[in-house]
C-alpha cells in the first residue's frame, strides 16, 4: 500500500471535520442578512484587497456572469463598490464599502467568538494538539500563520502576483 492510500481515510475525515465546522460556524452569519455566496466573495475583497470581477471570479470558482450578478447585487446592498483603475481606465477594481466591512468582520467575530466557545471545552492536552494540526493545516493550504507574538508570516506567493497582471489582460 502506497503512502497515498495510506493516507486517503486521514483525508477523508480532515475533509468532513473541516466540512462540519464550516457548516457549523456559518450559522453565526443568518444575523447579517447577506447570503452565503456574497459572504465568500466579500470576504475576498474584505480580507484580500480591491480586485477586478475576474479575479473575484476565480477566486470563488464561479464564471465572470456569476460574479457579475453577485458584485452587482452587493453594490446595489451598499457593499462593494466599482473604481476605475487610476493608472487603465479598462480595469475596475471592486472594493469593500465600510458598511461591507463592517458586516464582515463583525460576522466572523461572531464565528471566532463561537470557537472560543467550544475550544474552551477541550483540555490542555487537546488545544495543544489541536494547535499542532492547525500548523499543519496552515502549511498544506500555504496560509498565514502566527507565533506566539502574534507576528503573521505570509509564505511569498509569487502565483498572486502573476495573477494580477493575467486578470488586467483578461479586462481589455
Amino acid at each position: 500500500m502506497s503512502d497515498l492510500e495510506d493516507r486517503t481515510p486521514l483525508a477523508d475525515r480532515v475533509h468532513s471535520a473541516a466540512i462540519h465546522l464550516l457548516r457549523r460556524l456559518r450559522k453565526q452569519d443568518d444575523t447579517s442578512g447577506v447570503t452565503p455566496s456574497r459572504l465568500s466573495a466579500l470576504s475576498v475583497v474584505v480580507f484580500g484587497g480591491p480586485k477586478t470581477i475576474g479575479q473575484l471570479a476565480s477566486a470563488e470558482q464561479v464564471s465572470a456572469p456569476t460574479m457579475t450578478r453577485l458584485v452587482v447585487g452587493m453594490q446595489r446592498d451598499g457593499l462593494v463598490k466599482r473604481e476605475r483603475d487610476a493608472t487603465d481606465a479598462r480595469v475596475i477594481w471592486i472594493r469593500a464599502t465600510p458598511k461591507g466591512d463592517r458586516i464582515l468582520r463583525e460576522g466572523r467575530r461572531r464565528r471566532v467568538a463561537q470557537l472560543a466557545r467550544d475550544l474552551a471545552e477541550l483540555s490542555p492536552a487537546e488545544v495543544e494538539h489541536l494547535t499542532h494540526a492547525t500548523e499543519i493545516i496552515e502549511r498544506i493550504t500555504g496560509r498565514a500563520t502566527s507565533n506566539s507574538l502574534g507576528v503573521t508570516a505570509r509564505p511569498v506567493d509569487a502565483a498572486r502576483g502573476a495573477s494580477r497582471g493575467r486578470a488586467r489582460r483578461r479586462t481589455r
